[in-house]
């Protein structure tokens, strides 16, 4: 056998680590589905809760706190307790989350039992991610990433397309519902599958950055997310929790240089690479997942399809990612990293760029090839941007970097869901009729209290209103290029010299 044959035999992905990818799969697609399903949903709850966009909105972001408040935790918890315990007990708590979101009595008690369910969703992902790095080693990482892109697919394809479906043809309730049997199974699944690994006690864990970190991120994004429904930066809704939050965050970031093991190894960052994908990371997700919640409320507020037509016109973007996911996750243990996101970011720039332009009427052919256009971008960078931040990461460091990066992409991501929120908001406030518009798709009724024509430019206003949000994802995902053209642009032929790179914590001192 060659060198070449050995070498590529030796970074397939055997049935042990599949196995375990099948488990860590599950309860990712149960996690990442669940916050495309309610996307959709959002204009139901509006109905059947007698209340405010702004107040439903709470139901994704309630979620979203709840998953950056846990996060940080993940990390030390893995290695207290051990990756296999961790992960089956954020299952539970996931599962337990959804069965009471579907009594919701009003929206007050889902947004509590969405926090709950959120707390659960939030470990999965980074623990899930450190079984796996852990399970394939550092010269399969890009294949493991790659597998770990199957929820990134499955979620913008699936979830809106079951939760339109699910609500049309029984109730909301079951948008939540359907994950208990399925996390039921993960449950079992990972009993029998999880390794057994050892815990070490002995790591102390970083309280007084647990008091900093976790309250002062949610304090920034409970800030953060008032935005859209203050309609300015200058509330007190606004201010006081997100300058709260700030500081706190602040004093965590000095705090965080002390302890030999802190909540976030901000120490990581002394690593270029990681440091460089963290920034193209947090930029991407600022843009891609914050115009990306929106393209489901053009089609259903702009041009009035039902929650299931919704749902289906958003697929071809999970499909362009289908197609390149798992290239790029093989592209990515043999190529230099950059030479893979670079193009994929090039993809989203011509992509975003044409929903500049959308309208009331934009034909639909148009908006599905640039949806899928930007779903080979998709693929093509999302995934390879975490490779690269942990290929040159080994042992202990391998579950913090990932937990980091976990992190960092959830404040990406809810900062970029308020920032697009906000600016669409403020556009459609600023029409005269593009609110009325909009707000008869779920009552007809004021569409009887407007003439044609108001109606037509109220409609008109509001697509430009989401033209002008796109523009602001397009100047971000160009200003993503800027660090994507500073990663690596050879391979690395020799991991241990890769690995050097990084300092272990215990080192530092």
């Amino acid at each position: 056998m060659s060198d070449a044959t050995a070498a590529s035999a030796d970074t397939k992905l055997d049935g042990a680590v599949l196995k375990v990818a099948g488990v860590v799969v599950l309860g990712a697609i149960m996690s990442i589905l669940d916050i495309t399903v309610v996307s959709v949903a959002l204009p139901t709850f509006q109905t059947v809760f007698h209340t405010s966009y702004a107040n439903v909105a709470w139901t994704m972001t309630g979620y979203t706190l709840a998953l950056a408040t846990v996060i940080p935790l993940s990390g030390w918890a893995a290695d207290r307790y051990g990756t296999r315990r961790m992960y089956m007990t954020a299952l539970v708590l996931f599962v337990l989350g959804s069965a009471l979101c579907s009594t919701a009595w009003n929206i007050g008690s889902l947004i509590t039992f969405r926090v709950l369910q959120g707390l659960g969703g939030g470990m999965l992902m980074p623990v899930g991610m450190a079984i796996m790095t852990r399970a394939a080693g550092p010269e399969r990482i890009g294949r493991v990433m790659a597998v770990l892109g199957v929820p990134m697919l499955l979620g913008p394809i699936g979830g809106p397309i079951l939760g339109g479906w699910l609500i049309e043809a029984a109730s909301w309730h079951w948008i939540f519902l359907i994950n208990v049997p399925i996390g039921a199974a993960a449950l079992v699944y990972a009993y029998l599958v999880l390794p057994k690994d050892t815990p070490k006690p002995s790591e102390s864990f970083d309280f007084l950055g647990m008091l900093l970190l976790s309250p002062g991120l949610a304090l920034f994004l409970f800030g953060v997310s008032s935005i859209p429904g203050e309609g300015t930066v200058a509330a007190g809704r606004v201010l006081v929790p997100g300058a709260i939050g700030l500081v706190l965050v602040v004093l965590f970031v000095r705090h965080a240089f002390r302890p030999e093991h802190p909540l976030i190894d901000l120490r990581l960052f002394k690593n270029r690479q990681l440091t460089v994908s963290t920034i193209a990371m947090f930029l991407f997700a600022v843009a891609f997942f914050g115009a990306g919640l929106l393209i489901p409320s053009y089609f259903l507020q702009v041009r009035g399809q039902s929650t299931l037509h919704a749902g289906l016109l958003v697929a071809p973007q999970g499909i362009g990612a289908m197609i390149t996911m798992p290239l790029a996750g093989l592209l990515a243990d043999r190529i230099a990293i950059s030479k893979i996101v670079v193009p994929g970011l090039v993809l989203i720039t011509a992509g975003m760029a044409v929903l500049t332009q959308v309208g009331p009427h934009t034909a639909y052919l148009l908006i599905l090839a640039v949806l899928f256009v930007m779903g080979l971008g998709m693929g093509a960078t999302m995934m390879p941007l975490f490779t690269a931040s942990l290929q040159t990461l080994s042992g202990p460091t391998i579950a913090r970097g990932s937990t980091l990066m976990n992190i960092m992409q959830q404040i990406a991501s809810s900062i970029g869901a308020a920032l697009m929120s906000v600016i669409l908001t403020n556009q459609v406030r600023d029409s005269p009729f593009a609110g009325a518009a909009v707000a008869s798709r779920n009552d007809p009724s004021i569409a009887a209290k407007l003439t044609p024509g108001q109606l037509a430019q109220g409609f008109s206003d509001a697509a430009h209103g989401f033209a002008t949000t796109f523009t602001v994802a397009l100047v971000l995902i160009i200003l993503t290029i800027v660090p994507a053209l500073l990663l690596p642009r050879r391979k690395a032929d020799d991991p241990e010299h890769a690995e050097a790179d990084v300092v272990l914590p215990a080192a530092m001192h």
